[in-house]
């Protein structure tokens, strides 16, 4: 199939959570023979901020973030793709690509792809005239990076003609193993940008455990917490980049997942960097959240924590070798069950119902 799939950013994960999910995912896709065009608006510096070239399997689009640059983009697509895909989040021009991917012809098949479904469902059921409302009817399935059977019903009951999660996973070829940074090493570290959804949570799982076990030292790493106030033996270090993140996770004792709310109040969202931490070797402590389970076990695969008090009691337990056996029996059950080989095995069954090649690959 050609696939034109429009989305925040693929060379770029500047404050774009969504870069991992489409490279994992849209390489995987491509390698059962599938032509990609990945169309991305030049907005947010991402171009500036660029973390890979243009990969060898997709074609790179970058369009002006105007009302002609995505209409132009848009009839590009349509001219010669079997299938385009329109990502939440792009960032600019989402309502209006979104009515117009759902109104292209019916011999293209219209998928829209939910890389945030609760966060979108939420915004949703705020507002009784949210455009999807209308549009989500006419595309021919959704898709999302998780949520579970909570955002199957939902989409299902705004008249989605088929929603099916394709959960976040692990690109064992990027994310591994790989020497620790003094830079990034400490006891905990977290790698998350501020955002208001989040910020709250990442305060009590993270920044007040910092303030309550002085003798431990912390790092943080994302955008936007220049401004934050932290206690002393927290390390800040800013926007981290894909081509870094295996020795961030790698030179912590352990690292931490803190779930957006509306992510945790869904459950089965896992985020990208749960998958990436694992992959990289870390020993994972997350905060609790419904389906976790479905993806590792915990206290044997995972820590998990219901308050910031019970990550202090995991950290304060945690000993290098037991970080160590937690972190190989995590990354032997992710290599085994969730990577985006696996994935890519699940959207070809449902639009080609084939998985022959990728099985042959294996």
């Amino acid at each position: 199939m050609k696939i034109s799939f429009f989305g925040s950013s693929l060379v770029s994960s500047y404050w774009n959570g969504a870069a991992t999910y489409y490279r994992g995912m849209l390489k995987e896709i491509a390698a059962l023979g599938h032509e990609i065009t990945f169309f991305e608006p030049d907005a947010f510096e991402r171009q500036a901020h660029r973390d890979i070239d243009d990969p060898h399997w997709a074609q790179v689009v970058v369009y002006p973030a105007t009302t002609d640059g995505w209409r132009t983009s848009l009839d590009k697509a349509a001219r010669s793709a079997d299938m385009v895909i329109k990502a939440s989040g792009v960032g600019v021009f989402d309502q209006e690509l979104e009515t117009a991917v759902a109104g292209l012809p019916s011999r293209i098949m219209r998928v829209y792809w939910d890389v945030d479904a609760p966060a979108t469902l939420e915004a949703i059921a705020s507002d009784p005239h949210h455009h999807l409302r209308r549009a989500i009817p006419s595309y021919d399935i959704v898709l999302t990076y998780g949520g579970g059977d909570g955002v199957v019903a939902a989409y299902r009951a705004m008249g989605a003609q088929d929603c099916v999660p394709i959960y976040n996973a692990l690109d064992p070829r990027t994310h591994f193993p790989s020497p620790a940074e003094p830079g990034f090493t400490c006891d905990l570290s977290l790698l998350a940008n501020r955002l208001p959804d989040r910020e709250q949570r990442v305060e009590h799982f993270f920044l007040d455990v910092a303030r309550d076990l002085p003798s431990k030292t912390f790092v943080l790493g994302g955008s936007g917490w220049e401004t934050k106030n932290t206690s002393s033996n927290l390390r800040k270090v800013g926007h981290v980049g894909t081509g870094a993140h295996n020795a961030f996770f790698g030179s912590a004792l352990a690292t931490l997942n803190v779930n957006r709310d509306s992510m945790a109040r869904f459950g089965f969202s896992p985020p990208t960097r749960v998958f990436e931490a694992i992959g990289a070797g870390a020993c994972l402590i997350t905060d609790c959240w419904n389906g976790i389970d479905h993806f590792l076990e915990p206290g044997l695969e995972v820590l998990v924590a219901a308050t910031g008090a019970e990550v202090a009691s995991h950290l304060a337990a945690l000993s290098p070798n037991r970080a160590r056996a937690i972190a190989d029996r995590a990354r032997a059950r992710i290599l085994s069950l969730h990577t985006y080989r696996h994935r890519a095995r699940q959207f070809n069954e449902l639009f080609t119902g084939s998985s022959s090649q990728i099985e042959a690959a294996e």
